[in-house]
């Protein structure tokens, strides 16, 4: 991998953290010079970034204006869930029928690091081991197609969990382990049937939640348009 691929990686997963993390948060404008510099980087594997970023739907462009984390509000938060709904049910299916003890294993981990998060109701350490859960379920459907359809959406699926890291975590935690039953089980009928629900039950809280941190006002050419300043303290302050 050339040196500028190296910076570019680094950049993509930094502020992919960032974004997923809602340390930088949905609408904000990304300035390259500010960001450049902090990152110590050139603008070159910056953009590069924020292209990779901008394919995953976390990031907006605005040609000749800038760059702003996507707004993700509740019209993103529905289209997701529309998807997920009947995706999520294939691959809880698919890996009813075709999963292996290592595969099990893999489901049973992330469960076991949910549960141990969820009793230090540490938010983040939840919202990681839900999103691993469903990407786990995924991968272990072997169905590449489905795999490729779905990867994209992995990075605003745990998006979502961390910015509604406040719904209750112990009914997630109690839905996941009816779904690895049924998978254990073998019972694709059943695990297509809890994932659909399991998805469905989160929809408005999610939405209602989006409306709270999305900012409807924003128009990402006029947020990526603007120029930050940095404001002198008064001598007096």
């Amino acid at each position: 991998m050339t040196e500028r691929g190296s910076l570019r990686d680094l950049v993509y997963e930094t502020l992919r953290r960032r974004i997923v993390e809602v340390e930088l948060q949905p609408g904000e404008r990304l300035v390259e010079r500010d960001l450049a510099a902090e990152l110590e980087v050139s603008r070159i594997p910056l953009r590069e970034a924020l292209r990779l970023l901008a394919a995953e739907g976390l990031v907006v462009l605005v040609p000749h204006r800038g760059a702003l984390v996507a707004p993700f509000g509740p019209a993103d938060v529905r289209d997701l869930f529309d998807v997920r709904e009947s995706l999520e049910s294939l691959a809880a299916r698919l890996t009813a029928e075709r999963h292996d003890e290592a595969g099990l294993a893999r489901l049973r981990a992330r469960l076991e690091r949910a549960r141990e998060a969820t009793a230090v109701a540490d938010r983040a350490a939840i919202a990681e081991a839900n999103a691993g859960f469903h990407a786990d379920i995924v991968a272990l459907a072997d169905n590449p197609l489905l795999a490729g359809i779905m990867g994209p959406l992995e990075a605003r699926t745990h998006w979502l969990f961390r910015l509604t890291a406040g719904r209750d975590p112990g009914r997630q935690c109690a839905e996941h382990e009816e779904m690895f039953a049924a998978i254990a089980a073998k019972d694709g009928d059943r695990a297509a049937a809890l994932a659909h629900a399991h998805v469905t039950s989160g929809r408005a809280t999610s939405m209602e939640l989006a409306a709270r941190w999305s900012r409807p006002e924003v128009d990402p050419a006029q947020v990526a348009s603007r120029r930050r300043r940095r404001t002198k303290t008064p001598p007096d302050a």
